[in-house]
């Protein structure tokens, strides 16, 4: 068999598909071909994993004509795929997997691309209406299409060594305990500002969990995050609180990074994603989106979110002007989840 997969656009969506990509290396077994295509910026998020043979980038808008679709369809066409299964919901991407020939073509029925499908999914719906689920149940309906059996809708990511070197140099860089005390803090929020947590208060936890919890603080952040990791960090006042502002920033080094940490907390973003697929406890912020599309059993998190009548608006930025479902999640409410997970795994190690 030769499999195309194509993979999600965003990081979080693509450690949510991991269940997926597992139950179709197990049905399909050791000697299928599997085809990754993703966005070149996911290159190394799978990377110590073995669902994929390979991985094809492919970026619409790149400038480079190797990454653009009408490459994409004459490479899909050299290949032969017996089956294509689409895991983003748009149009462009069943167009590209009929035209790229693959023989069967695996794909939820929206945004009229119907006819471009041999095997359709349906999301759920309740009175006509389609009902909210989580994600990794969503993508685990297309490998339930595609022929695979029933599979845990537990995340899994990995590292290699390449990543795991990588963070032990920041480890010394940084000076950070290798006793298992540090905390990792995510401020990233690539879908738009409404999803941030106040700098101000990022800088006030990490001053209680250095001085209540006795653990150092990592900041984390992504290029364009550079400024908020060291104010974070200047704001704090505490010399073991550290950002990856000046380390290596790729996702490879990041997952790493993460997978070191005794605890993450961050905001609704890809990162906190990937630290659930390593297997850390994560206190997630949410705002603008709701817990319900990321929910899953196998995670050790704990989800805040206020009862305000504006929460879950699915906005970019705040459409009230005073963002106040996440200015007013308070540092003690978070504080509090932390100090709380932190017992509670203690207590599950214990036992």
């Amino acid at each position: 068999m030769k499999i195309a997969v194509f993979l999600p656009n965003w990081l979080g969506d693509v450690a949510m598909g991991t269940p997926a990509l597992r139950a179709l290396r197990r049905r399909f077994g050791p000697e299928a071909a599997i085809v990754g295509i993703m966005r070149p910026y996911l290159a190394e998020v799978l990377g110590g994993t073995a669902w994929l043979s390979e991985q094809w980038y492919f970026d619409p808008r790149s400038g480079d004509p190797k990454l653009r679709r009408r490459a994409l369809i004459r490479r899909m066409r050299g290949e032969r795929f017996d089956l294509a299964v689409l895991m983003p919901n748009s149009f462009s991407a069943a167009w590209t997997a009929w035209r790229g020939g693959a023989r069967e073509r695996i794909g939820y029925v929206r945004y009229a691309r119907g006819p471009f499908l041999t095997g359709r999914a349906y999301p759920p719906r309740r009175d006509g209406r389609r009902v909210d689920e989580p994600m990794v149940d969503y993508y685990l309906r297309l490998a339930s299409a595609a022929g695979c059996p029933p599979e845990s809708p537990r995340l899994e990511l990995a590292t290699t060594e390449a990543d795991e070197r990588s963070a032990e140099a920041v480890w010394s860089a940084l000076g950070l305990r290798r006793d298992g005390r540090v905390v990792a803090l995510n401020s990233s929020g690539a879908y738009g500002g409404s999803k941030l947590w106040p700098v101000e208060h990022f800088a006030a936890l990490a001053r209680r969990i250095v001085d209540e919890l006795d653990h150092d603080v990592l900041v984390m952040c992504g290029p364009k995050e550079r400024p908020i990791a060291r104010e974070i960090v200047a704001r704090s006042g505490r010399d073991r609180v550290a950002s990856m502002a000046d380390q290596p920033l790729g996702m490879g080094t990041a997952k790493a990074c993460l997978r070191r940490a005794r605890l993450v907390v961050s905001t609704d973003s890809g990162p906190r994603h990937v630290a659930a697929a390593l297997g850390r406890p994560v206190v997630t912020l949410f705002g603008p989106m709701l817990p319900v599309w990321s929910e899953n059993p196998t995670q050790r998190a704990v989800n805040l979110i206020l009862d305000l009548d504006c929460i879950g608006c699915h906005k970019r930025v705040c459409p009230l002007g005073h963002h106040r479902c996440m200015r007013d999640l308070s540092v003690e409410a978070v504080f509090g989840a932390v100090a709380r997970l932190m017992d509670e795994e203690t207590s599950a190690a214990a036992a």
